[in-house]
């Protein structure tokens, strides 16, 4: 690592976009019953919504291809979303910071993609991944069973 304890952490705060998963929604009516702020609570509960969600695009021809159409939104939508739920519960000093920033400055980060948002604790030199664990979700490649799963591990391995 380069540049250890060098540079300023650049915050790139997500929440706004955790919030488009409630705001922005399809006129699909599963999407329209469900995804709504009454149930996107931000809550450890409100993920297994987001978890059937993401098995509807995964799954259905339609939804399949909507999702490698916008494969990049999805995952900042539904990463953002989970990201916040676990920080929010957490609640500690996890914050979003870029990805680069984050790299340049804990000695126990190394960046894997470089336009990524992260959720860092400086005090404890700790980084989640809410994003990539996303990507590797949705592309079947993950070591999670689901995202419900993910969120009460991640919350309970940093609480």
């Amino acid at each position: 690592m380069f540049g250890f304890g060098s540079g300023k952490l650049k915050k790139d705060d997500l929440k706004g976009i955790a919030a488009l998963m409630y705001q922005d929604v399809s006129k699909n009516s599963w999407d329209r019953e469900n995804l709504t702020k009454r149930n996107l609570d931000f809550s450890v509960e409100s993920v297994r919504i987001i978890d059937k969600y993401a098995e509807r695009l995964m799954r259905s021809q339609y939804d399949t291809d909507l999702l490698n159409s916008y494969f990049d939104n999805f995952v900042s939508r539904l990463g953002a979303y989970i990201g916040e739920v676990i920080r929010r519960d957490i609640n500690q000093d996890f914050y979003w910071y870029e990805s680069d920033s984050v790299d340049r400055h804990s000695a126990h980060f190394e960046v894997q993609n470089t336009t990524q948002t992260v959720l860092y604790s400086k005090k404890r030199d700790t980084v989640i991944d809410p994003l990539t664990i996303l990507k590797q979700f949705l592309r079947g490649k993950s070591s999670y069973s689901s995202l419900i799963h993910y969120a009460e591990e991640t919350i309970k391995r940093y609480s």
